[in-house]
């Protein structure tokens, strides 16, 4: 790269902080701070839905996993489309009935204050190993890949800058800076495929050069990777934890002004899902055919034997894009890196504020709350910095495997407390806490045994079969002992439970979101049946 490259990411680099400055502003109230005072449009909560979820699995996670695997992983993204209608059409009526803040607070009005304590707890351990630390390391190498940046230097930049506008703005902060970065990532990633496809000789070339099974979205059941079991009945636990009752992402529909415009919400974001497979697998597979062709310049480095893939994404920026352009789209791989660390710090702190904070010093200002939320964020920075070293170890089979497997460990119990929780009213506080703890023994067992290589009858299940038996297991226990112990208080838990007078919408545009849905449903159905 050269100076107006340099000069482009600098730029950038002083707009994001303008912002986070601006945002500064009255931010004395935890209203604002941490829900930007829930009068927010759909446009910018869908942008941000969608920038906040593309962090490092995606821009170095599934351009490697491209160049490895072809289009498989891009089940996942997929999925996702259906994922944010479930949580647009089933949870979000109920999240903006109760008016609550946090995803732990809304258990503790399901069930128990033990069991928000819990979700806080575990939120925060899988924010550490499955987001912090990833996004972390994965702006590292693309520091050190495109613009030559010593790795852990990288990693300071990235996690100062994007500290420094996270704790300043807050909520509002993060959405306003995730909207802008929207269209960088996007317009980035699209100029990427484009250049790419136009250097191997476009999509047919592609294709006759791709390995085999690559431009399948679907494996047999004998796959040892990904089965088409897995993917249908494992991987929609992970979709339904992720999506739909992680504090991460639910935040942003927290922050909606009614229950209508969440739903738009998660709609446009469903449509955005649709892209990554384009966007950021594609270009993994270009890289693929380069780098295989013996008349071509580009080559990724081996080690050992073994192409070191990671940086995918960013060799081919500085591989193919001229000058300047260089310099727009690493700001854009940046902004997507420091979207997802922005918004998982702020939901982070929220959790640390409201769920353990406040609960145990229920007499402290608005302004003392929000001043615990930002020396938190600076405390999870330094958390998630030291957990590096082993994920780097854990993520030898490629990023975006890592998360998704450590995610397996963590989602079942918590979707199935959710989600039975929701639809049957008979389920009570001993029934979701045995589930809960079952669920975390269980996982925690199985990482540990990953960690350090004990093979066992919990390492031996696909981790995506693992998350469907984790789950019925859970759903079993829970089931079990609620019906053992006595009933829950009905009149307690009447407004977080489905009932069949509950209402999917607030507004007269409700024809129009559901004709909107229908055309989603239909773009997936496509898309399957194209790669099929």
């Amino acid at each position: 790269m050269i100076f107006i490259d340099y000069f482009v990411v600098g730029l950038y680099f002083a707009l994001i902080l303008g912002i986070g400055v601006y945002t500064s502003k009255n931010k004395d109230n935890t209203s604002e701070y941490f829900l930007a005072n829930r009068n927010l449009g759909w446009f910018v909560i869908g942008a941000s839905l969608f920038a906040s979820n593309i962090g490092s699995e995606h821009l170095v996670g599934l351009a490697e996993s491209g160049f490895k695997k072809g289009l498989i992983e891009s089940q996942f993204e997929i999925l996702a489309a259906f994922m944010l209608l479930i949580l647009g059409w089933v949870f979000v009526p109920f999240y903006k009935k109760s008016g609550v803040t946090t995803m732990p607070e809304y258990l503790e009005r399901r069930f128990s204050s033990s069991a928000r304590m819990y979700l806080s707890l575990v939120s925060i351990f899988a924010y550490v190993i499955t987001k912090i630390s990833v996004t972390i390391f994965a702006g590292a190498v693309v520091f050190e890949t495109l613009l030559g940046i010593d790795f852990w230097t990288g990693a300071v930049i990235v996690v100062i800058v994007t500290g420094l506008y996270t704790i300043l703005g807050g909520l509002k902060a993060v959405i306003y800076t995730d909207t802008i970065q929207m269209f960088l990532l996007l317009g980035g990633s699209i100029l990427v495929t484009i250049f790419g496809l136009d250097a191997i000789g476009g999509w047919e070339n592609m294709v006759a050069s791709s390995g085999d099974g690559f431009m399948s979205l679907w494996r047999t059941a004998s796959d040892p990777n990904y089965p088409w079991t897995a993917i249908l009945f494992g991987a929609p636990i992970l979709g339904v934890w992720y999506w739909c009752t992680d504090q991460f992402i639910v935040q942003r529909v927290l922050a909606a002004e009614n229950e209508s415009v969440g739903r738009k919400a998660t709609i446009f974001a469903g449509f955005l899902k649709l892209t990554p497979m384009f966007i950021f697998v594609v270009p993994g597979m270009i890289a693929y055919t380069m780098h295989n062709d013996p008349s071509s310049a580009f080559k990724l480095p081996v080690q050992d034997g073994v192409v070191q893939s990671s940086g995918t994404l960013a060799a081919m920026v500085q591989f193919l894009l001229p000058a300047g352009l260089r310099g727009l789209v690493a700001a854009g791989i940046l902004s997507a890196l420091m979207s997802s660390l922005s918004s998982v710090f702020n939901s982070c702190s929220t959790l640390i504020t409201w769920d353990i904070y406040k609960k145990y010093n229920p007499n402290k200002s608005e302004k003392d709350l929000v001043k615990v939320g930002q020396v938190a964020t600076g405390v999870l920075v330094l958390t998630g910095m030291l957990w590096i070293p082993f994920q780097k170890a854990l993520s030898e089979g490629g990023l975006f495997t890592y998360l998704q497997s450590v995610q397996a460990l963590i989602s079942p119990p918590i979707a199935a407390v959710f989600l039975l929780g929701l639809f049957i009213k008979r389920i009570n506080s001993q029934g979701a806490m045995a589930a809960l703890y079952t669920g975390a023994v269980l996982g925690v067992s199985r990482l540990v045994s990953e960690v350090y290589g004990f093979e066992n009858i919990l390492t031996q299940p696909l981790f995506l079969h693992f998350a469907l038996y984790l789950f019925l297991i859970c759903s079993m226990v829970m089931l079990l002992v609620s019906y053992m112990t006595p009933e829950p208080d009905y009149e307690k838990i009447k407004d977080v439970i489905y009932t069949k007078n509950t209402s999917n919408g607030d507004s007269s545009d409700l024809k129009t979101d559901k004709i909107l849905t229908g055309l989603l449903i239909v773009c997936v159905l496509l898309i399957w049946y194209t790669f099929r």
